[in-house]
């Protein structure tokens, strides 16, 4: 697995615009963030750069405008931010992940259950 940068929250609030529409473009992404964040364009150009860098944008160009798509849907950049997690700070234990997550109540053992349950249904299904 490849290992990305991790991303800030404007990154991610920038992200959350384009996979919302798609696509989109940076004066697009500014008028959707304004609201709760106004920047001036050239602020939201350096995340877009910084997010391309990194691996979780590209562009396409019409005429002289720059499109924005992301490379992953937002289940995918969630699962792999989970699994970088894992990695970084688990040892690659998915176990550990779980335990300190019901130690710290962030879930509980009868949503467990009820994972397990649906995973093992759909991989009978599967077969």
């Amino acid at each position: 697995m490849v290992l990305r940068s991790p991303i800030s929250d404007l990154e991610r609030a920038v992200m959350s615009v384009i996979w919302h529409h798609g696509k989109a473009t940076a004066a697009g992404i500014q008028q959707h963030l304004a609201a709760e964040r106004p920047l001036k364009d050239s602020p939201i150009r350096t995340v877009l750069l910084r997010l391309e860098e990194k691996g979780y944008v590209q562009h396409e160009l019409s005429g002289r405008t720059f499109i924005y798509s992301c490379l992953e849907d937002p289940a995918g950049f969630a699962a792999r931010r989970k699994s970088e997690i894992v990695d970084r700070f688990c040892h690659g234990s998915l176990e550990s992940l779980l335990a300190g997550m019901v130690d710290d109540e962030l879930i509980d053992t009868d949503e467990l259950q009820k994972i397990v349950a649906r995973l093992s249904k759909e991989r009978n299904q599967r077969k």
